[in-house]
C-alpha cells in the first residue's frame, strides 16, 4: 500500500462535520478564509516578491496595498458582502488584486475564462445574479445589454495598455507605496453610465475609504466557478473558503512547496488549476507567481530560466510543445523542480523525453476537477515514471470510492464510477438544487469518470462514462486509444470518438493534431494495431493543422467531433 506517511510529514488531522452532515477528515491548522492566506503572507514576507508579469514586479506589501485600494473602491461603488462579481479578466496582476479585494470585502468572485463569448457570459451573469463585472477593455464588446441582466449595475474596465509601475522586492518598499497606472484611452476621473444604467468606471480610478476585513464563515462561498457545460448550460460550483484551504494544504504538503518556490501561471487564471493550484497556493506558502499573459512555448522556455521557476502545473500538451523548442535542451532549467500535470494523460515518450532533458524535474500527475477544488489524487514525488498509467493516490484528506451503476462499491481493482469525498469537495452548485441532487450523493461528488483503485491505492482513470464507445458490443475506452496515438512522435493532441453506425452501433474515429509532422493514416493504424485489439483501431483518422476544439474552460469538445 502506498500512503502519504511514508513520503511526507503530514499535518495534524481530525474528523469534523461540515455542510450539514458530511463527516470529513480535516486539517486542524488551516486558514479560516481565502483572504487570511494573503494577510499571513503579507505579515511574514512583506518585501518578498509576490507577482511578476513582464516588467511588473510586486512585493506582498505592494500587492496588499493594491488589494486595499481596489477593495475600498468597490465598496465606494456599492459592492457589499455576499454579492457576486464576475471577473472577465485575462492573466495579469490585476486579476490577483481584484480576486483578493473581493475576498477582503466578503463578496463572491466569479472568474470567467476570456474565451467565453457573449451568450455564455450573459447566462453566467444572470444565473449568479452578478452585481458587477470586472473586465479587460478588449472584452467590452462581449458585454451583454444590461437591460437583460437586472442585477448588473457596475462595470469596472481594466485598460488594455495599463502599465502599473514596477514594485521590486527591495527592503526600501514602504507601506504607503502602491502600484499606480498611467493614463489610457478609457481612463476617466469620474464614472460614466450607459443608457441602460450600467455604470462603467475604470480600474485605475478606484478609490475610497479603507475598508475593514469582512467576517466570513469558512463554509461560506468564496468563488463560483462555472463547469464546462459540454452537455448543456454550465453549472456554478461553489468553492468555499474551507474547500480552498484544504486544497492548498494538500498541494503544499505533498509537493513540498514553501516561500522559496517560484511558480509559473501559464494556464488560465480563471480555471480551477490557475486559481487554486497556482494563485491561492503561492499566496498560501508565500512564494512568487510569475504570470504568463499568453502561452507561447518558445518564450516560456526563456521565462522558466530567467525567473528561476521551480513549480508548474500545465496540461501535457504544453510540456510537449516545450519539448519541440530547440532551446529547451540548451537552456539552464535546473531550478525547475516540480512539474504538475493533469487534464489528460502524459504520454510515456513525453515523460521519458522530459526525464532525459531535465533530470532535476519531478513530474507529478494530479487528478481533480472544479467540483473538487482541484486535487483529488496526487502522485507522490518520484513515482510518476514508475506508475505512469495512474493519476496517483487519494490526497491525504480525500475519500475516493469506486461504485457500480447501482451505487454499490466494487471489489479492489474493478472498474466503476469514481465518487469523491473530502473537505475539498464543494457543497453544490449555485442556485441549482436539481443539479446538486444529481451530482452529489452521500457527501460525495459523482465524477462521471470510469476508474479503479488497485491494492496499492493507485487510482486509474479509464474514460468519461459518456465517452465510452460501444462497437458491436465491445466497450472501448477512448482514453486508451488516445494514449496510443499520443505516443506517436509529433502528436500534440488526439481525440477519439464514436461515430454512429447502423450495423455496429458505433465506429472508432480519431482526430489528430500534429503540427509540423506529416503523418500517414495507414502508418498510424499500423502503429495502433501493434498495440491495441483490432476492434479498438481507428477506422477513420482525420489530421488537422489547428488545435482540437475546446470550450472556454479548455475542455475538449468531443460533441463537435461526433458531428
Amino acid at each position: 500500500m502506498i500512503d502519504w506517511q511514508h513520503h511526507v510529514p503530514l499535518p495534524a488531522m481530525r474528523t469534523e462535520t461540515h455542510f450539514g452532515n458530511r463527516v470529513l477528515r480535516c486539517f486542524v491548522d488551516r486558514p479560516l478564509s481565502f483572504y487570511a492566506m494573503l494577510a499571513r503572507a503579507v505579515s511574514l514576507y512583506p518585501d518578498q516578491e509576490a507577482l511578476v508579469c513582464n516588467q511588473q514586479r510586486w512585493t506582498y506589501r505592494a500587492l496588499n496595498n493594491e488589494v486595499d485600494r481596489v477593495a475600498a473602491g468597490m465598496v465606494a461603488h456599492g459592492i457589499s458582502a455576499g454579492e457576486r462579481v464576475v471577473m472577465f479578466v485575462g492573466n495579469r496582476p490585476e486579476f490577483v488584486a481584484v480576486l483578493f479585494a473581493l475576498q477582503k470585502i466578503g463578496a463572491i468572485a466569479v472568474p470567467v475564462g476570456t474565451r467565453e463569448q457573449g451568450p455564455g457570459l450573459a447566462y453566467i451573469l444572470q444565473q449568479c445574479g452578478a452585481a458587477a463585472i470586472v473586465l479587460d477593455e478588449s472584452l467590452l464588446s462581449r458585454l451583454p445589454e444590461p437591460a437583460a441582466e437586472s442585477a448588473l449595475r457596475l462595470g469596472i474596465v481594466i485598460a488594455d495598455d495599463q502599465q502599473l509601475k514596477s514594485t521590486t522586492a527591495s527592503a526600501s518598499s514602504t507601506s504607503s507605496s502602491s502600484p499606480t497606472s498611467s493614463s489610457s484611452p478609457t481612463s476617466s476621473s469620474s464614472p460614466r453610465a450607459t443608457p441602460n444604467t450600467l455604470q462603467l468606471v475604470t480600474y485605475e480610478t478606484l478609490q475610497g475609504q479603507p475598508h475593514a476585513v469582512a467576517h466570513v464563515d469558512e463554509e461560506d462561498c468564496a468563488c463560483i466557478l462555472y463547469t464546462s457545460g459540454t452537455t448543456g448550460n454550465p453549472k456554478g460550483a461553489m468553492l468555499t473558503h474551507f474547500n480552498i484551504a484544504h486544497s492548498v494544504i494538500h498541494f503544499a504538503v505533498t509537493l513540498k512547496l514553501d516561500n522559496q518556490d517560484r511558480a509559473v501561471l501559464a494556464v488560465p487564471a480563471s480555471h480551477v488549476t490557475g486559481l487554486v493550484a497556482l494563485i491561492a497556493l503561492m499566496v498560501h506558502v508565500g512564494g512568487a507567481l510569475v504570470i504568463v499573459p499568453e502561452f507561447k512555448a518558445a518564450s516560456l522556455v526563456d521565462l522558466l530560466a530567467r525567473e528561476r521557476i521551480s513549480y508548474s502545473v500545465m496540461v501535457p500538451a504544453m510540456y510537449q510543445l516545450c519539448l519541440l523548442q530547440p532551446a529547451f535542451f540548451t537552456t539552464d532549467l535546473r531550478s525547475w523542480r516540480v512539474g504538475g500535470y493533469g487534464g489528460a494523460p502524459m504520454p510515456v515518450p513525453t515523460v521519458q523525453a522530459l526525464a532525459k532533458a531535465l533530470p532535476e524535474l519531478t513530474l507529478v500527475n494530479c487528478y481533480g476537477s472544479t467540483e473538487t477544488c482541484s486535487p483529488s489524487t496526487i502522485m507522490p514525488l518520484g513515482l510518476s515514471a514508475i506508475h505512469h498509467d495512474s493519476v496517483g493516490i487519494a490526497a491525504p484528506c480525500a475519500d475516493i470510492r469506486v461504485m457500480n451503476e447501482n451505487g454499490e462499491p466494487v471489489a479492489t481493482g474493478e472498474s466503476g464510477e469514481l465518487w469523491i469525498g473530502g473537505p475539498m469537495v464543494v457543497p453544490g452548485y449555485w442556485d441549482n438544487p436539481e443539479a446538486t441532487a444529481r451530482g452529489f450523493t452521500d457527501g460525495c461528488w459523482r465524477s462521471g469518470d470510469v476508474g479503479s483503485i488497485d491494492g496499492l491505492g493507485l487510482v486509474r482513470i479509464f474514460d468519461r462514462i459518456k465517452d465510452m464507445i460501444n462497437r458491436g458490443g465491445f466497450k472501448i475506452y477512448s482514453v486508451e486509444v488516445e494514449n496510443t496515438l499520443m505516443a506517436l512522435q509529433g502528436v500534440v493532441e488526439a481525440a477519439v470518438v464514436g461515430h454512429p453506425c447502423p450495423v455496429l452501433g458505433e465506429r472508432v474515429h480519431a482526430y489528430v493534431y500534429a503540427p509540423n509532422h506529416a503523418l500517414d493514416a495507414d502508418a498510424v493504424r499500423r502503429h495502433c494495431a501493434e498495440r491495441l485489439a483490432d476492434y479498438k483501431v481507428p477506422e477513420e483518422i482525420f489530421f488537422g493543422d489547428t488545435p482540437l476544439p475546446r470550450n472556454p474552460n479548455g475542455k475538449l469538445l468531443k460533441r463537435s467531433l461526433r458531428g
